[in-house]
């Protein structure tokens, strides 16, 4: 279906322009879609793999303060995860991927509150911390690929629906009102052209008599 404007030289040249620029925006996005198809496929699958690492580690460190719970007790236990408390401290940062914010955290460990009687506790507890400590920046790793992964997938889809947007209606909608202008026009100067030959001939049969 084509635009709805007056078939004049003007809104020609316009038209023409307008398609131009449009043609050459939806070149650029699609573009930029191959680029962030192309990055969400590589943050796809690194994301695979920490969510593959994830779920398999997660149950070995519940599995050793379970134990570690059980060869002691709760009370000591929970006593000694108080005394070696740490502080985790967590930096969020940006970076920018194809125009998008990616969110980037960047983990670190404070100081530890002090320790815990190795007499009292078992070694499982020793392990069990130690691992944890190893397993949470890779918990956090898989939650920023998680965001990512979320926002690139949204910025596809929208930059998607503008390519489609151009390539199958607004595109052939200017070219389509373009052609029409174009027939109109010629249409106005063959009948213009008509009109003066008649014209003429009058002129030339009046000379005549």
């Amino acid at each position: 279906m084509r635009l709805a404007v007056n078939p004049t030289r003007m809104e020609l040249l316009r038209l023409r322009k307008r398609l131009l620029v449009a043609q050459r925006g939806h070149k650029l996005l699609k573009d930029k879609l191959d680029g962030l198809m192309k990055e969400f496929m590589n943050l796809v699958k690194e994301y695979k793999e920490y969510r593959l690492a994830v779920d398999a580690e997660l149950p070995n460190v519940l599995k050793l303060f379970v134990l570690a719970e059980v060869t002691s007790s709760r009370l000591i236990t929970e006593d000694a995860l108080e005394h070696s408390r740490q502080e985790l401290k967590i930096e969020k940062k940006t970076r920018r991927i194809m125009s998008v914010l990616i969110p980037r955290l960047e983990v670190s460990f404070g100081e530890s509150a002090g320790g815990y009687s190795l007499i009292h506790t078992s070694s499982e507890l020793d392990r069990a911390i130690a691992q944890l400590k190893a397993f949470l920046p890779k918990l956090l790793k898989m939650a920023e690929l998680e965001a990512a992964v979320r926002l690139l997938s949204a910025e596809i889809e929208k930059t998607r629906r503008r390519v489609n947007a151009l390539e199958h209606t607004f595109i052939p909608r200017m070219i389509e009102t373009i052609k029409y202008i174009k027939n109109k026009l010629d249409e106005m100067e063959r009948s213009n052209t008509s009109r003066l030959m008649k014209i003429k001939a009058q002129r030339l049969a009046q000379e005549t008599y």
